[in-house]
């Protein structure tokens, strides 16, 4: 029963951190109807300006709390991010809004090298190690363990999702939002301007995913300049799982994904007295993927157009 409350609570703050950039995939796809393969990336940079960010408050600050380090770290790579992502926006995608699919999909995947490489030209090829900023002493729970830096993510993960679900759902914006989701033209016929309805689309989902990045280093203790492409495959994998397009199903989906990677890899490492098990919780994602577009391409939640933001 330990092991299964352990793997739940790995599970939930794994999930929690799919769920906040499947919902940058699923918002961009819901407006635009398309991938950005580069939003993982934009997780990456997150993590490597919140990084950088904490080594400077080492040195001019370093008796503040842990706690509040980190969520300078993450206020600052914020805006880092929406940076990158709307001049990806800008530069890369505005003008392929009318072209065929294919051409933004190869787009998205060379902007995603081409972010890779600036990151690695800035912050080097090598691991980042994250400072031992957070208190040691987990939590018990049943059993099971939870860090403090854990705690933190689920918290900050479920203020961010809400807040996206109140601003979709109560603000102008959001109704603009879901206005060009269902018909651009009508939208635009109605007075709504598409252009910076889809920038602030981007530049949400880039916030979340810096929230996720720098969270993400927190909890694995090391970044480095190829780190978002796994997360980014997953993320994807979870809104596809959850109905791309989705905002709801984009959340479940990231926190069935991540129930499932850690149930999946800590049973099958008991099962196999740990010869299988963490090293192959990548395929579970994959594996979902297949299963979801075999039998329902529209995942769990369908794809209900007119709520698409």
């Amino acid at each position: 029963m330990e092991t299964f409350i352990q793997q739940i609570i790995n599970g939930m703050v794994l999930g929690s951190m799919y769920a906040l950039v499947a919902l940058g995939y699923t918002m961009v796809y819901g407006v635009l109807n398309l991938i950005n393969f580069a939003h993982g990336d934009v997780l990456m940079v997150g993590a490597m300006v919140g990084l950088s960010i904490l080594k400077v408050l080492q040195v001019v600050a370093p008796n503040l709390p842990g706690i509040v380090q980190l969520i300078i770290a993450i206020l600052g790579a914020i805006p880092v991010c929406i940076a990158v992502n709307v001049l990806i926006e800008r530069v890369a995608y505005r003008k392929l809004r009318n072209a065929p699919r294919l051409a933004p999909l190869i787009t998205a995947i060379g902007v995603s090298t081409l972010v890779q490489t600036f990151a690695m030209i800035i912050w080097g090829r090598s691991p980042l190690p994250f400072p031992s900023i957070m208190p040691s002493t987990p939590v018990e729970i049943g059993g099971a363990v939870i860090s403090q830096t854990q705690i933190l993510l689920l918290v900050l993960a479920t203020l961010a999702m809400l807040a996206l679900v109140l601003l979709v759902e109560k603000t102008k914006m959001g109704r603009a939002m879901r206005a060009v989701a269902e018909n651009p033209r009508v939208a635009g016929l109605m007075g709504v301007d598409s252009n910076k309805v889809i920038v602030a689309t981007f530049a949400i989902g880039a916030a979340l995913a810096a929230i996720a990045g720098v969270m993400w280093v927190a909890n694995y203790s090391s970044a480095q300049f190829a780190m978002g492409l796994m997360p980014g495959l997953k993320a994807f994998c979870a809104s596809v799982l959850g109905g791309i397009g989705n905002i709801y199903g984009a959340m479940l989906g990231g926190i069935i994904l991540g129930l499932i990677e850690s149930l999946g890899a800590g049973y099958i490492g008991d099962l196999t007295g740990g010869i299988f098990g963490s090293q192959y919780q990548d395929i579970f994602a994959f594996i979902v993927l297949i299963i979801v577009l075999t039998f329902r391409p529209s995942g769990i939640m369908g794809e209900r157009v007119a709520d698409r933001a």
